[in-house]
């Protein structure tokens, strides 16, 4: 079980969401907050694995929140869930340690994606426009990885594991047959020698190829 927190400042949306999450079997909203001194204060009492977290809320914003839940909790994980995409709140939830970003006008049933993916440790970003900007904003890694034999359709594949996608949603994304995609994914693990699709995700993300 998957314990989440949901901090939002707007009662209406924290509530929204809290049904969202209830609704899988493998999710426990343990508390709601609505700035990011009540989401740190839910981590000290709760435990959760997970907090969601707006970035524009009174007194204590999403960035104040992610930095202390961080300092204090760092085995917590935080996925930013907002309306804005401009760089100065991406760069403001990067660099306060946020371990993923989605936009509000995602599917519920990706929500729920997310939130799994960013606890299996794979960090979960929400549009191309955003990966834009995190590669400007996040420094290049010298250490990156060069994977040799991976084909360009294999990467994109990787590229769909590691945003939270099923085999559905990456077959319709790139237009192929869900037992393709499947069977891509097989032949990725076997190459890469990887025991799941969370190994493939977090494989993807840790040598630069997201």
């Amino acid at each position: 079980m998957i314990r989440v927190v949901i901090a939002d400042d707007i009662q209406i949306l924290r509530k929204g969401l809290w049904a969202i999450l209830s609704g899988d079997p493998e999710l426990l909203v343990a508390g709601l907050a609505a700035n990011g001194r009540e989401a740190w204060e839910l981590c000290r009492t709760e435990k959760p694995d997970v907090v969601l977290m707006d970035m524009r809320m009174p007194e204590y914003d999403g960035s104040w929140g992610i930095r202390k839940i961080k300092e204090d909790f760092p085995e917590i994980k935080i996925l930013v869930l907002t309306t804005f995409d401009d760089r100065k709140t991406v760069e403001a939830a990067l660099r306060s340690g946020a371990d993923g970003y989605i936009l509000k006008e995602m599917e519920d049933s990706r929500v729920i994606q997310s939130v799994k993916a960013v606890c299996a440790g794979v960090r979960v970003f929400g549009d191309s426009v955003f990966e834009e900007m995190r590669r400007q904003i996040v420094p290049v890694r010298d250490n990156t990885v060069m994977v040799q034999g991976i084909t360009p359709r294999e990467r994109e594949i990787m590229r769909c594991v590691a945003r939270g996608m099923d085999n559905k949603e990456i077959a319709a994304e790139l237009f192929l047959a869900e037992g393709t995609v499947r069977n891509h994914i097989s032949r990725l693990l076997e190459k890469l020698k990887l025991k799941d699709r969370t190994q493939l995700a977090v494989f993807t993300v840790k040598n630069g190829l997201d």
